[in-house]
């Protein structure tokens, strides 16, 4: 019999076999009942796989593999986010097209995610940079368009004046071009925007039917930002415009200072007086180099600063007038892009009105103790009139109500969240389907023709628009109404949008007629175990969620949610327990490991050496105590191979078959629940308890083949190659993961009797053995007759006897 031993050659012998067999074909009209496991895709880089692809994919798919062998269906597609800037940046570094080198970058992930080992079904594979599925994309853009959830307005971008570009935020943070190091300013230009607003209170309110951690969730409250309070209008002195703000504190409006804009409202301009009208200028124009993460910041190394419009507002209650001011720390997509400052109860007014001299008025106390300023908490009202002694909800209703008797003003909802900006001006994206007539204006794409397909022959480096507006192959055509000349939109749209939906393209990834049949989307949606990363916890999150809402408003999907059951993974860290980074030295290549150890030793200590959700610092010597483990539980296998069937029949060691349901319950619920690693410490223990068996006397053939195959079934889903090779070595038939999973019996699990623990006044004095069906009556009786019991207690009265069941009795004297 040849040695047995795990080792790389194994890995490879598997994945040819499940490949030629086409074991994990996903069969679309199977009566069994579905799993829809998906893991977030990736973005195929031209780099090996890291730490990350075997993390976020190698864990999920133990748990789909026990899911399938529990007798479902499961649908466990893979596929690629496939267009975005990175390979637009490397085309115009190398002069390799994108197309070229993304495809390139795919065919070689394909291969290195086979090597992990995980039950992809690749006939399922999308990519969302190919025409066949981007054409689908296309077509959800102009169903929106239909419903009036897209439109097209001017919006502020970062600008890096060097590159002639456009940069997203990350790109531009602190201010300043990744690229060039320059100052980065900010432009309005013509976008395209999605209407998510629209679905604002669903979002909010649909966070109870999800199974998400409650973090996510905050996440996206916070970021969608629901707010009730008070719309406040405000006259200008000499001028028919109104100045309109909203406010959740319009108990302080009696404390008014000033008014101010942001430097890109409409308003900012139209309210200066000739005599400002320069510094107004200049100032606006240095504005619009800072981006709003350093606008919106409170943080004292961003001072604030302003200036004087000339006008005046008139306060709706009193009458007077206060000073009209621009300043950078009001952005105009928040809010109205107008802020009525109260300096005594807001912190960055107080800054503001402090370093200009502006009037700072208390209108609200605490009633005792500190009367610094600012007090921003809610109190009484002082200094405010006939809204004296009221309090924050009286004074909120009060002048509310006098403001909308007055025409001025009315209780309102507003939200934080923004519509989604889609336009992007480079050429690594979905084309956007929209055409531009002089007679009949913005026209979509019939479609039929669709797809608009990205064009191969053009000019990458960066002016500042789209590199599609400079192919006029590609600009030029002709209006599907009219039938007159026309202009092609020039943007492409955010990845985000791409993968917004992807989940409902796997299960018919190759129709052409449509891009989800109806009846399998509605029984394959939604997917029940989504896993992915917490930084896509207020993006990708969040607009899928929009997306499916919108679908299901246009009949095209049943359900609210698409992914009602979400895990995150944590993050693996250096050894030196911080991020890893080429630049710190702390990385960790699979790599290396998996050719050492192998896959399935790799997969099984990221599952035992961490918390899934949590992660922690890698470890050279968790790795080791896997390889080890592995060659302990060979032994287990060899020990029992080499041994010949007694023939007998089968006959149970009561102390090991305990163990073995125990272990069974234990990974069952562990595994279910992601707690993986928890899950192989018990198969570490049922491992003990088998080698033990096997070491005494009484051995029964029939009683260790049970117990071996349901630990390589157990063990199996987190080292699948290694699993097949034992499960083949003893005898049995291919494939392992057609087998079913172990059931555990639960009167098996239960003992007849239990040591208890037997303590006066908290500290263990004796013990003693009480059966598992004594009363708990009968277990006080028998701890105080106990004779160590009777002597340490003495003629001290008992005061009390407390039992907690199976495991101590406190004897209180």
């Amino acid at each position: 019999m040849k040695k047995l031993g795990y080792n790389r050659s194994i890995d490879e012998k598997w994945q040819a076999k499940w490949k030629d067999t086409d074991l994990y074909h996903f069969d679309i009209n199977s009566d069994k009942e579905k799993i829809y496991l998906l893991e977030m895709f990736s973005y195929p880089s031209a780099s090996k796989l890291h730490m990350g692809h075997w993390w976020n994919y190698s864990l999920p798919d133990t748990w789909g593999r026990m899911k399938r062998m529990q007798g479902y269906n499961v649908f466990h597609p893979m596929g690629f986010d496939a267009f975005g800037l990175p390979a637009e940046n490397y085309a115009i570094k190398t002069g390799i097209h994108p197309k070229d080198s993304t495809n390139e970058n795919i065919a070689t992930m394909e291969k290195q995610l086979a090597s992990i080992g995980c039950t992809y079904d690749w006939s399922h594979e999308i990519k969302t940079c190919d025409p066949s599925y981007y054409k689908w994309t296309q077509w959800l853009f102009i169903q929106l368009y239909k419903h009036g959830l897209a439109y097209k307005k001017e919006a502020l971008v970062n600008w890096c004046p060097k590159c002639n570009t456009v940069l997203a935020n990350e790109q531009a943070a602190g201010g300043i071009c990744e690229r060039c190091k320059s100052i980065v300013e900010q432009r309005k230009m013509s976008q395209w925007f999605f209407k998510i607003t629209d679905y604002a209170e669903e979002l909010l309110r649909d966070h109870d039917k999800l199974d998400w951690p409650e973090r996510t969730k905050a996440i996206q409250k916070n970021w969608i930002g629901r707010s009730t309070g008070t719309e406040v209008s405000f006259n200008v002195v000499d001028s028919d415009e109104k100045i309109t703000v909203f406010t959740t504190r319009v108990d302080t409006l009696m404390g008014l200072s000033y008014v101010v804009l942001a430097p890109e409202s409409e308003l900012a301009l139209k309210l200066t007086t000739p005599e400002q009208k320069d510094a107004v200028e200049a100032y606006i124009k240095e504005a619009m180099k800072k981006n709003e993460i350093e606008r919106s910041s409170t943080s004292a190394e961003y001072e604030k600063t302003g200036v004087f419009t000339g006008s005046y507002a008139v306060h709706p209650l009193t009458g007077k007038t206060v000073q009209v001011w621009i300043s950078d720390y009001v952005i105009a997509s928040y809010g109205t892009g107008a802020v009525m400052a109260v300096p005594a109860h807001d912190e960055r007014d107080f800054e503001f009105a402090t370093k200009f001299g502006l009037p700072i008025s208390r209108v609200i106390t605490a009633g005792e103790g500190d009367e610094t300023l600012p007090y921003c908490e809610k109190g009484v009202l002082i200094n405010s009139g006939k809204y004296d002694g009221m309090s924050f909800a009286e004074a909120k209703k009060a002048m509310t109500e006098d403001l909308a008797a007055m025409g001025m003003g009315c209780e309102k909802v507003t939200y934080r969240l923004r519509d989604w900006s889609v336009s992007r001006q480079r050429y690594r994206g979905c084309p956007i389907p929209v055409i531009y007539c002089d007679d009949c204006g913005v026209v979509t794409v019939p479609e039929e023709q669709l797809p608009v397909e990205l064009p191969y022959d053009v000019e990458f480096m960066p002016t500042g628009e789209s590199p599609l507006k400079s192919c006029e192959s590609y600009v030029n055509t002709v209006c599907p109404c009219c039938g007159r000349k026309a202009k092609r939109e020039t943007d492409t749209l955010d990845t985000f949008v791409c993968s917004s939906w992807y989940q409902l393209r796997y299960p018919e990834n190759t129709r052409d007629d449509v891009p989800f049949g109806e009846d399998t989307v509605n029984k394959f949606m939604p997917v029940d175990k989504y896993v992915g990363g917490i930084e896509h916890a207020a993006m990708h999150l969040i607009y899928c969620r929009f997306i499916y809402k919108a679908l299901r408003d246009m009949g095209y999907v049943k359900g609210d949610e698409p992914y009602p059951s979400l895990i995150h993974q944590g993050v693996i860290f250096g050894p030196d327990g911080a991020r890893m980074s080429k630049s710190r030295g702390n990385t960790v290549a699979p790599d290396e490991y998996v050719s050492k150890y192998g896959s399935d030793v790799f997969r099984t200590y990221l599952a035992f050496g961490f918390d899934y959700s949590a992660g922690g610092a890698w470890k050279d010597s968790g790795i080791e105590a896997i390889s080890s483990f592995f060659r302990r539980f060979t032994g287990i296998v060899e020990s029992f191979t080499e041994r010949s069937d007694d023939g007998a029949k089968l006959v149970s060691d009561a102390d090991t078959e305990r163990v073995m349901h125990k272990t069974i319950k234990a990974v069952t619920n562990d595994v279910d629940a992601f707690h993986f690693n928890t899950a192989i410490a018990r198969l570490m223990e049922f491992s003990n308890a088998i080698s033990k068996y096997q070491s005494g006397n009484n051995r029964n053939s029939a009683f260790e083949r049970t117990l071996v195959e349901n630990f390589i079934k157990l063990i199996g889903i987190f080292a699948p190659h290694y699993g097949e090779e034992l499960w083949e070595t003893i005898g049995n038939e291919y494939s392992l993961f057609n087998q079913s999973w172990p059931v555990f019996d639960e009167s098996k699990i239960a003992l007849d009797e239990f040591e208890v623990a037997v303590q006066i006044c908290g500290k263990i004095k004796d013990r003693m053995m009480v059966s598992a069906s004594s009363t708990e009556d009968e277990i006080k009786q028998a701890a105080l007759a106990l004779d160590k019991i009777k002597d340490a207690v003495g003629d001290k009265p008992v005061k009390k006897v407390i039992v907690i069941k199976n495991r101590l009795v406190n004897i209180v004297v």
